[in-house]
């Protein structure tokens, strides 16, 4: 029986249902969505929008795919969950076999979790373990830079920069860690030793207390949607093996070919000691995450007391988001992603670059499949979120920035559309202040 119906559901969900970054007092509307598909949102109204943000960046293959639909109503068949303390699947290792061959050859142990937040959990307290199981208990910090972005538990808060990042609230209660400059915005044509000079005097003079690095590779996602060189990644792998530290690459943004490589890391060749991955993971379909590490990391955390690694998220491993990773990623790998992904990049720069002109409009940047506009001045999040959906399509800024990731599926019309939509929304912000 349902308690809520088609005339008050609405009211009640605004008055219990707390969202993410919001206030209660409905100063951010919320758009109700009554189904999806491909890169249409629909809502009650009846009015449909082109998806920009592929539901925070995951719906790659676009909403209410069928091959991803059959992969999970054929696992709901045989079982929803299990839990994975003592039992084991399939799915489990066919995801896993599939990640160990797209990732790099040193990449041959997963664990799974959760979600994005989850696996920097993870990876930060394998990191630990690992040096513990060394018998350096002393490298308990990590060392990071800023303008990043990692999660929102705790642990992955303590990585986010300190200052600009949305967690700036809770320093108080979070680890120290180590922080270096964030990455110059550059090519490698660009690319100065002295980009990396902060970076390497903090790992020189503190590598017996760093357990690993952590950054996002080649593009810092919700700390500002950067872009850095690969020559700064390269450099950073170097000083990590000169001084005994761990690599830690968030590719959970980054990840299945969003900035035209399947991993970011590719375009730097190098190769992490841990690796997240999430969002894409599934298609979107599930929250689900991995990290994947090294076997020598796995070997010296399970030879050595408590000879485990001390995480157990209780839907590790679901059956039915392993299946639909795996469909999700035999669907990635069978499209034409990387021409895609080009188109896309393509389209960016046709319609974002005239807008470096206008006034109030910072920077354009670009890469592979995400576009931004970095304006002078934060966004009136009411007002130009009220402006894409009257011009039918959903985009979600925060802060200085209006960006795009949508999904890798929108056709040269609807990418048209989304591209001009949002610079008309932005040009009629820019006149109204």
């Amino acid at each position: 029986m349902n308690l809520l119906n088609d005339n008050n559901w609405q009211d009640f969900e605004h008055s219990h249902v707390w969202h993410p970054y919001a206030p209660l007092d409905g100063a951010l509307p919320v758009y109700p969505v009554s189904h999806a598909q491909g890169v249409r949102l629909t809502l009650e109204n009846g009015q449909e929008l082109i998806d920009g943000m592929s539901s925070w960046w995951s719906m790659i293959h676009g909403y209410n795919h069928p091959v991803l639909n059959a992969a999970i109503n054929q696992q709901l068949e045989s079982m929803a969950h299990v839990m994975f303390g003592g039992l084991t699947h399939r799915p489990a290792a066919e995801l896993a076999a599939r990640l160990v061959q797209i990732t790099p050859e040193p990449l041959q142990r997963v664990f799974f979790c959760d979600s994005g937040s989850v696996s920097v959990e993870v990876a930060i307290k394998m990191a630990i373990q690992y040096w513990h199981a060394r018998g350096l208990s002393k490298k308990q910090k990590l060392l990071t830079v800023r303008r990043g972005y990692h999660g929102d538990t705790s642990g992955a808060m303590a990585v986010c920069d300190p200052e600009t990042g949305m967690h700036h609230l809770f320093t108080e209660v979070l680890s120290d860690h180590f922080f270096a400059d964030a990455p110059r915005p550059a090519t490698d044509d660009e690319w100065q030793d002295q980009d990396i000079a902060g970076f390497r005097s903090l790992i020189e003079k503190n590598h017996d207390r760093i357990a690993a690095v952590i950054l996002e590779p080649i593009v810092q996602g919700a700390g500002g949607m950067r872009f850095y060189a690969p020559e700064y990644l390269r450099q950073v792998r170097v000083l990590c093996d000169a001084h005994d530290v761990l690599l830690i690459a968030d590719e959970i943004a980054t990840g299945f070919g969003r900035t035209g490589t399947l991993f970011a890391c590719e375009q730097a060749d190098i190769v992490p000691d841990i690796m997240c991955l999430g969002k894409a993971l599934t298609g979107g379909y599930m929250t689900m995450a991995a990290v994947l590490t090294t076997s020598e990391i796995a070997h010296a955390i399970s030879t050595q007391p408590p000879k485990a690694f001390m995480h157990g998220p209780t839907f590790m491993a679901n059956p039915l988001a392993c299946a639909v990773a795996n469909a999700s990623i035999d669907l990635l790998l069978n499209s034409p992603w990387q021409q895609r992904i080009q188109q896309m990049e393509a389209a960016f720069a046709n319609h974002l670059l005239p807008c470096q002109e206008w006034d109030g409009v910072n920077d354009v940047r670009f890469k592979g499949g995400i576009g931004v506009l970095e304006l002078d001045q934060p966004v009136d999040m009411p007002s130009i979120t009220a402006r894409f959906v009257d011009k039918g399509i959903w985009i979600r800024p925060f802060g200085k920035l209006v960006y795009l990731m949508p999904p890798y599926i929108i056709e040269n019309q609807d990418l048209t559309q989304l591209l001009t939509a949002m610079t008309e929304a932005v040009a009629e912000e820019l006149r109204k202040d």
